[in-house]
Formats: C-alpha cells, sequence, structure tokens
C-alpha cells in the first residue's frame, strides 16, 4: 500500500509525508521557531507533501505554568504566524497553544496549526487531554471539539494529538468515518522503559481497525525530569509497522503513501460499525481543502527501517538525553561529582562523560578516616579511564572541626547517626563550595533504591542540581555499569568498584546489607509499594509465593514504612531522569503529613 521508497513512485497517485522528530526547549519560542523552519526546509528537499511536528512544537513541551503569561501565548501565536509566512506549496502541521477569549475568560487549547502557502488553513485542538502521571494538561487547557480531515489533492488526512489516539473511540474514528485515508498524530511522548512497544501496539491497533495509515510523530530531548525519546512511525492499514526513525535523536522519517489501494477495503471501515451518537461525543467532524501543486519531480528515498534498541541500551541513552539537555537547556557546561570509588558516582559519572566530554566534568575524591584505601584507588583509576580530571580533597580537617563544635552540645550522648551524617554534610558543602566558586553544576549520585528508603542525607549526598540516577533502582545500576563496559570503547568502570560490596564508609567496617535488606528484595518491594502501587498485605503475598528467594513480612513492612516516613526527604531533593513507569516528583505525589496507616 506504499511505493518503494526506494523510487519516486506514481506522484499523482502518492502524498509523501515526513515526521519531524526534533529537539524543542520549553520556553525559547524564537529558537524553536527558527528550528521547525529548518526542518520544514529538509522536508522540502525531500519533496515531502507534508510534514508534521510534535506537540506543542513551538513552546515546547511541558510548557506548565508558562501558559499561564498572557505574553507568553502572545509570543508562541507571533511565531505561528512568522513561520506560517515562509511556508509555500508543503503542508506543514505545527503544535502551538491556542487561545480563545470568551465571557468566561480566556481558554487555552493544545493546538496543531495546518500551514500551508502562507497561512494557517485551520487548526485542530486536541480533545483529550491527560491528567494523570507526569501530565497536568486539564489544569491549563480546554478540550476542543472538532475533528478536522484535510483534502490535499483528494487525499483525505485526520490531524490529532497524542492522547486522542489512546482512547478506544477517539477522534480518529470521527475522521476515517468522514473519510480519512491518513491519520497523523502529533506527540509529546515522554520516554520510560517498554513504552515505546504500547506505542507501536496503539499506532498499529489505530490503523488495523480503522483500515487508515497512521503517520506518528514524537519530540526528542530532556527536559527537567523528563525525556522524549522519538521513536516517530508509520503503520500501514493492515496493522504493519512500516517504519520508525531513529531514537533519541534528530531524524526526519519520510515516507510515500499511496492510497488508492485503501478503496477496496472502504465498506470494512471499523469506523463506520461505531454508532453515531458516540462519534458525536467525541466531537463534529469537518473538512478544508487544501489546493496543492503537484511536484513534477522528487528524490529517491531510502527504504523505511524499524529501529529497535535493548532494554539497557534505551535507558543509558535516556540518561545521557536528560544529563546533556538538562545542561544544555540551563546554560550550564561543567559539572562537579562526588566520586566515592563506589559504583553509583560511577555510573554517574560514566554518563556525565559521554553526555558533556571528559573535559567538562570534574571528579572530586573526599576521603574520611573511615574510608578504605580501595576507594581512593578506585576513584582514581575510574577518573583515569574516564579521562577525568580528579581532584582529592580529605575532609578529616573539617570532620575533627565538627566534632569539636559539637562536643559539648553532644556531651554524655553515645555516638550514633547524627555524627555519621556530619561526613556526608561536610562533603556536601564542599562539593556546592566548588561549583558555587567556579560556576558548576553537581551532579548527585544516589539511586533509587536509597531515595526510596530515606537512605541519603539530607544537605549531604543529597545536595546538588541535578540526581542522574534518582529513578534508576541499584540492581538496574549494576546492570548498567556492566552495559557501559560491553558498550566500550574499554572497561571504563573497574570490575573492582563492580564487584565489592556497597558500602557508605561513615564508620568502620560499613556495609549496606547492615541498614538495608539484599537489594534485589528491596528492589522488587520498592517496584511494587511505589510503581504498581500494591498494598503491603498483597506484597506479602507476592513475596510469599517465591518461597526462599522473598522477603519476610517484617521486611515487607520495614521498607514501607521507610518510604512513608521518607517523602520529606524526597521533596528536598534535585529533579532527575524519569525512566521508569513511576519517578519519584511529577509522577508521585502524596502528603508529608499524613494519618494514613496501611
Amino acid at each position: 500500500m506504499t511505493t518503494d521508497n526506494g523510487s519516486s513512485g506514481d506522484i499523482g497517485a502518492t502524498l509523501r509525508v515526513a515526521a519531524a522528530q526534533i529537539n524543542t526547549s520549553v520556553g525559547d519560542i524564537d529558537g524553536n521557531a527558527r528550528l521547525i523552519e529548518e526542518w520544514i526546509s529538509l522536508a522540502q528537499d525531500q519533496g515531502a507533501d507534508l510534514v508534521a511536528f510534535p506537540e506543542l512544537t513551538i513552546t515546547g513541551y511541558p510548557p506548565e505554568d508558562l501558559v499561564l503569561y498572557d505574553n507568553f501565548i502572545a509570543a508562541n501565536k507571533a511565531a505561528l504566524n512568522r513561520i506560517a509566512a515562509g511556508v509555500g506549496n508543503i503542508v506543514a502541521l505545527v503544535g502551538y497553544v491556542d487561545s480563545e477569549v470568551t465571557e468566561s475568560g480566556t481558554k487555552l487549547y493544545n493546538a496543531a496549526a495546518v500551514i500551508h502557502n502562507r497561512k494557517v488553513v485551520t487548526t485542530y485542538r486536541k480533545i483529550h487531554l491527560p491528567n494523570y502521571g507526569v501530565f497536568d494538561e486539564r489544569r491549563y487547557f480546554t478540550a476542543g471539539n472538532e475533528c478536522p480531515v484535510i483534502s490535499i489533492r483528494g487525499i483525505k488526512v485526520g490531524v490529532n494529538i497524542c492522547e486522542d489516539i489512546w482512547e478506544p473511540i477517539g477522534p480518529s474514528e470521527v475522521q476515517c468515518a468522514n473519510g480519512a485515508q491518513i491519520v497523523v498524530n502529533l506527540n509529546s511522548s515522554p520516554y520510560e522503559s517498554g513504552k515505546q512497544g504500547d506505542r507501536v501496539d496503539v499506532v498499529t491497533d489505530l490503523s488495523r481497525r480503522n483500515r487508515v495509515f497512521t503517520l506518528y510523530t514524537n519530540q526528542i530531548g530532556g527536559q527537567d525530569e523528563l525525556v522524549f525519546d522519538g521513536g516517530s512511525m508509520l503503520a500501514a492499514p493492515d496493522g504493519e509497522l512500516l517504519g520508525t526513525a531513529p531514537r533519541f535523536e534528530q531524524s526526519l522519517l519520510v515516507a510515500d503513501i499511496d492510497v488508492n489501494a485503501l478503496e477496496d477495503s472502504r465498506t470494512k471501515h471499523q469506523s463506520f460499525a461505531v454508532p453515531q451518537d458516540d462519534l458525536d461525543k467525541i466531537g463534529q467532524p469537518t473538512t478544508i481543502e487544501i489546493v496543492q501543486t503537484p511536484a513534477k519531480s522528487r528524490p529517491a528515498l531510502q527504504p523505511l527501517t524499524v529501529h529497535s534498541l535493548d532494554r539497557l541500551e534505551a535507558v543509558y541513552r535516556a540518561l545521557i538525553v536528560g544529563t546533556r539537555d538538562y545542561l544544555k537547556k540551563t546554560r550550564f557546561k561543567k559539572v562537579a561529582i562526588a566520586v566515592s570509588g563506589g559504583i553509583d558516582s560511577a555510573i554517574v559519572t560514566a554518563i556525565a562523560v559521554d553526555a558533556i566530554g571528559a573535559e567538562n566534568v570534574v571528579g572530586v575524591a573526599l576521603p574520611s578516616r573511615y574510608s578504605s584505601e580501595g576507594s581512593v584507588t578506585d576513584a582514581e583509576d575510574l577518573c583515569s579511564r574516564l579521562g577525568v580530571e580528579l581532584w582529592n580533597i580529605p575532609i578529616e580537617p573539617g570532620h575533627s572541626a565538627f566534632e569539636e563544635m559539637l562536643s559539648e552540645a553532644f556531651e554524655g550522648t553515645a555516638p550514633g547517626l547524627a555524627e555519621e551524617n556530619t561526613q556526608s554534610r561536610i562533603r556536601g558543602n564542599i562539593m556546592m563550595t566548588i561549583a558555587n566558586k567556579f560556576g558548576w553544576l553537581v551532579l548527585t549520585t544516589g539511586n533509587k533504591s536509597e531515595m526510596a528508603t530515606g537512605y541519603a542525607t539530607l544537605y549531604g549526598d543529597m545536595a546538588g542540581a541535578y540526581a542522574v540516577i534518582k529513578d534508576v533502582p541499584k540492581t538496574l545500576v549494576y546492570e548498567l555499569c556492566r552495559h557501559r563496559n560491553n558498550r566500550g570503547p574499554g572497561s571504563p568502570i573497574p570490575n573492582a568498584i563492580i564487584d565489592k560490596p556497597p558500602s557508605a564508609e561513615l564508620r568502620p567496617d560499613q556495609l549496606d546489607e547492615d541498614s538495608l535488606p539484599p537489594y534485589d528484595q528491596l528492589d522488587r518491594v520498592i517496584h511494587m509499594y511505589i510503581e504498581e502501587r500494591m498494598s503491603p498485605d498483597l506484597i506479602v503475598e507476592k513475596e510469599q509465593a517465591l518461597g526462599k528467594e522473598g522477603a519476610a513480612e517484617s521486611v515487607i513492612r520495614r521498607i514501607v514504612r521507610l518510604i512513608d516516613i521518607n517523602e520529606y526527604k524526597r521533596r528536598q531533593s534535585p529533579p532527575g531522569v524519569k525512566i521508569t513507569g513511576l519517578a519519584f516528583g511529577k509522577d508521585r505525589r502524596l502528603p508529608i503529613a499524613s494519618g494514613w496507616q496501611k
């Protein structure tokens, strides 16, 4: 049903479509507009009749409370008009914030402008507004009520946005009932491990049940906690996935679509089986004619390819992109990392080097009286392999000074956790002072297992600007270290770091397992309680089913209590890359003061 992408095809019988998978920056309206104009030109060079950009391309996604400022909305509309003024024969679908003044006030819409021949021909306003997880769209936007179909040389194209295709009956069904042969869906869908498979299922199912081609375009890049991985795609009316764009990189997915073969199956069009009353509840169909001059010739295209990434490589790339773009979009160039010789700081250092280059990373060893000799030599080995400069700043003078300052106040008490955590807070102060002095950012090294249970020190190892592995469980940290070594070049993370038992080294012979259960048990319980939102009783049942491998009930209830009582710590932690189905941050919003007993 598509022409051979290796040939020019029958121009009169096809529509050449392009998905522009680009990296926008929230709030950089002028920069985003220039990027859109650049990629429209690239699509024109490929002979595209239509090019689709991601959701809210002009503002960047998610713009959050920026949309509540009238000058922001005005600037985004002005940028749309500038873009439109430069668009000729090609049809460009561009995401922006539309607005409308009503008697009850100004309404905002998550919208897609259809641009052709130097003007906005029509606008689609998103109908299904997600309001779960990291999404807050009902806080800002009003749902649209029209389902436009644009007719380009008689080829009918339905346009909608992101969540609209995740509903069993949505704008696509209305548009297909109105004759749409192609559905184009604009997205800003954030990465989480395994989600690309879900997207493929949604897109191919939409095509299959509606007998329609579906072009899905998604953005890439990092924005605070979120990373967007692209994976733009084209699906055929039989549900076949015809091709995808590479993930985590800017790309233009271009394909020729021949809709003639569709006509034989239109009577089997699934949307016609949807009751009209159900379609009417979604929105009203409209059709807009676009007079486009067909190209006399156009370049041959490369064959479509379905790109894939294994689980660990996808996670690792997400961490790289999130770190790189956080620095780029906050306009910082250099980072400092407290390199302890442990596995968490090792993977964070490797990610930072891969994201921004070794010349922009400074490691800081901060040994104490309890640090093993191996922790210092392992830190030196790691930084040497990665080409990172390492500063060695022993904390003993500060530690002794703190003990002396507090001796009178603490007189008559037994040394304990407060004294141990003093070391971590000294380190946090040193790291923040270094960053302050040189205008760098501190990358923290705490993982999800530690963030969940509070096995971290406020104003100590939690001090910093960005928590790279905040959503990475400890067991996954080990997997990523081995993956990074296999990824090459070389093996930057010494086996001595991977193999040694983890320790905070805040007292003699300390090991993590003294305070926490085995990490395989801990991470399972955290996953079930945080991401699956299971009750402690259900978690106990699940773990008991594992026999000897399962966590004891007392261990489970202790983990749950640790998670609950450390909510206040997590509220004060830096943002970090979201990679799981539910990360600490925008994803999880629980009260700190709560009387709920589980």
